[in-house]
């Protein structure tokens, strides 16, 4: 589009914006301060650079602080993800009795029998994060004492440790919620950090933005007050020429509604500038900061004019390559894909391969009975809990199985149905991307063509303000010898201020779109 352009550059030090001409708008142009007294601080100054502006708004402002938590917060959903792969050890305790009648000759002389026991259990379980494997380690042991009369072991102590593992074979294998819950929770906390870059990106632009804004602001009422002092400077001149018979009346009252609308541009301008200053506070200040509405702002920089290159070709590539907006949807389109692997792996057959061991060790006090009817007891002795523990981890008295675990539902089932719905939605989410991409390549393009046009502004309207000086020039020196009347000379005063004006915005513009041309390539901004 362009090759060589002019580039504001912002630097730090020098107060004030020197108007074209006799007010200093020049290719290059510095910032002055606001000369009108009525637009005088009222409370304590702040000096503050472009730069220092940035500065302050990334660690003051509270839009960007709220981001700033976004990445907190997924980082502990990412933890919250990853607690489905968290051992879970569990134990239970308990006590027990109960009575019955006694049913047969064998459990004594007694009517009734009485139990009484005491058990506890510790459990291991953990969801593996390979394959979809899942293990459970559990022991147990226990005392149980009761009343019946030939019991082998009375009390009775007893303890076991039990292992299983469940292996998903089809479904579940690949892929299960709880992986896909990692992954997705893993993406997005890298959408909340690009998302986080967006945001710091939007609020520099926003503070270099408000900065300019101000310095217009400040730069319309410098004009509107010397344009008011050029009126009030003429209403003298008319009224001393009247005095003296030079000049009739009527001047003089042209003169003073020329003072009149001048004093009311004035009284705008200051609105305009509490405004712009205003709009910059709640961008870089902390609202608790002492004196917050009190503190004046005063912009130190000066805007100098620099040739730089704008090649909108590498910025397009730059930008469809670096856009955060981008990044975010092609983050969530990969979110996509991992719901269609997982609705496409939970509408495969449920073949679970099963494994289960378990040992056992019992002690308490033995008793040793006849083989006669009744049974007389013969002797007993005791085997200590040791042994009984013992036991349960030397694989006595083993048990095992291993076997497989088939299900598939009949029909079209929920999943599949979730499963075309989701295609259905990546195509979307696609043409949505392609279509991000385009409008990503249109407002690079578009940013370039507006550097080229406001500069192209800069030029017709400084050619226009030195006209329009020249004019004024000419018309002061005929009314000086009588050519030329009041009002002649106060219609080239306004020519020249609506110029000077049109030239600070045409200048204020271009630095605008030269910031927006930047950050365009990085995020969307406005």
């Amino acid at each position: 589009m362009m090759t060589r352009s002019p580039f504001f550059l912002i630097r730090s030090g020098i107060v004030g914006l020197a108007v074209i001409g006799q007010l200093g708008l020049t290719p290059e142009v510095a910032l002055a301060q606001t000369t009108s007294a009525a637009a005088a601080p009222q409370g304590p100054v702040l000096p503050l650079s472009m730069s220092q502006a940035e500065a302050m708004a990334l660690e003051s402002n509270l839009g960007l602080k709220a981001d700033r938590l976004a990445p907190d917060i997924a980082s502990e959903n990412l933890a919250s993800a990853r607690s489905a792969f968290v051992p879970i050890l569990s134990s239970a305790f308990s006590r027990s009795s109960s009575e019955r009648a006694s049913i047969n000759v064998f459990e004594g002389s007694a009517t009734s029998v009485t139990n009484k026991g005491v058990s506890i259990n510790t459990t291991l379980n953990q969801f593996l994060p390979w394959y979809g494997s899942s293990f459970q380690v559990r022991w147990n042991a226990g005392r149980n004492e009761s009343s019946e009369a030939f019991s082998r072991f009375n009390p009775t102590l007893n303890s076991g440790i039990n292992l299983g593992f469940n292996q998903p074979l089809l479904e579940g294998f690949k892929i299960d919620s709880a992986r896909a819950g990692v992954r997705t929770a893993e993406r997005n906390r890298v959408i909340a950090d690009i998302q986080l870059e967006q945001a710091v990106v939007v609020t520099r632009v926003q503070a270099q933005s408000a900065y300019l804004t101000l310095i217009g602001a400040i730069e319309r009422l410098k004009v509107a007050q010397q344009n008011l002092d050029l009126a009030r400077e003429s209403l003298r001149n008319n009224q001393s020429r009247v005095e003296v018979g030079t000049m009739a009346p009527i001047d003089v009252i042209e003169a003073e509604a020329e003072v009149a609308s001048n004093e009311e541009a004035v009284i705008i301008a200051e609105s305009s500038v509490a405004t712009s200053e205003d709009a910059l506070r709640a961008l870089i200040f902390e609202p608790t900061r002492p004196g917050y509405w009190q503190v004046r702002i005063q912009p130190t920089d000066t805007i100098q004019m620099q040739a730089v290159d704008v090649n909108v070709d590498a910025a397009i590539t730059n930008a469809l390559a670096n856009r955060t907006d981008l990044l975010v949807a092609k983050r969530q389109l990969e979110n996509t894909d991992l719901n269609l692997d997982l609705l496409r792996n939970q509408t495969l057959p449920s073949v679970d391969l099963q494994l289960s061991y378990s040992a056992s060790g019992t002690g308490g006090t033995q008793n040793n009975f006849s083989n006669e009817f009744p049974p007389v007891l013969i002797s007993s002795s005791e085997r200590g809990f040791g042994p009984v523990l013992g036991d349960a981890f030397r694989n006595t008295n083993p048990a095992w199985t291993i076997g497989v675990n088939v299900g598939y539902p009949i029909g079209k089932s929920g999943t599949e149905a979730a499963l075309a719905t989701r295609r259905l939605e990546k195509q979307r989410a696609e043409i949505e991307l392609r279509d991000a991409e385009l409008e990503v390549t249109t407002s690079v393009r578009d940013a370039g063509r507006q550097v080229s046009t406001n500069f192209k502004r800069v030029q017709v309207t400084q050619v226009a303000r030195e006209r329009a000086q020249r004019q004024l020039d000419a018309e002061q020196k005929r009314f000086g010898v009588g050519l030329s009347t009041t009002f002649q000379l106060q219609s080239r005063q306004r020519d020249l201020a609506t110029a000077k004006i049109r030239e600070l915005q045409a200048i204020i513009d271009y630095s605008r779109s030269l910031i927006s041309f930047e950050a365009i390539q990085k995020a969307p901004v406005r």
